[in-house]
């Protein structure tokens, strides 16, 4: 009954590329932000971002995806006060083993929501039970050189223009 009644009605289409398969070797830009955009991970000094604890645990959650995805390597990066922007790189797996024995390769998907889980357990088990994500993430495949040149200067200058976000506050 319910089914019938909400059926398609709340359902919001996948911000994902169509027909492509997100673990395809490749350099992916991601946005990841927090529920209702709360500044949870420190603050902007001066242009510089001042991580606070949970801010520091983020940086060394994210700095570990290559120990648990060793087929993945990371690129810039930054943590924002409410987000974080990082490059994610996908590399094939190759173990020279019969191709039936090849693990299977994670999607972007994988990595990201394994992140996103590991660092909101951290927080919970600190007792910060009001942490949260939100649902999704924002993904953008690079297309070249010129895309990638033109991503890692947005994610470096980022912290400079913290006062211009929509969500900027100073506390």
């Amino acid at each position: 009954m319910i089914d019938k009644l909400f059926k398609n009605k709340f359902l919001i289409d996948s911000a994902r590329l169509k027909d492509w398969d997100y673990s395809t070797p490749w350099w992916y830009y991601v946005t990841i932000c927090i529920k209702n955009m709360r500044c949870w991970f420190g603050k902007i000094s001066y242009g510089k971002m001042v991580l606070n604890d949970v801010g520091t645990f983020v940086d060394e959650i994210w700095r570990g995806i290559p120990k648990h995805y060793p087929s993945v390597e990371l690129d810039y990066y930054t943590i924002m006060p409410n987000h974080v922007h990082g490059i994610i790189i996908l590399n094939d797996v190759e173990t020279g083993h019969a191709p039936s024995l090849q693990p299977k390769r994670p999607t972007l998907g994988n990595v990201v929501g394994s992140f996103k889980s590991k660092v909101t357990n951290l927080a919970h088990e600190s007792e910060i039970k009001l942490f949260s994500w939100q649902p999704r993430f924002y993904d953008h495949i690079i297309r070249n050189e010129k895309d990638l040149h033109r991503i890692r200067t947005y994610i470096q200058n980022n912290p400079l223009k913290w006062e211009l976000d929509e969500y900027y506050t100073d506390e």
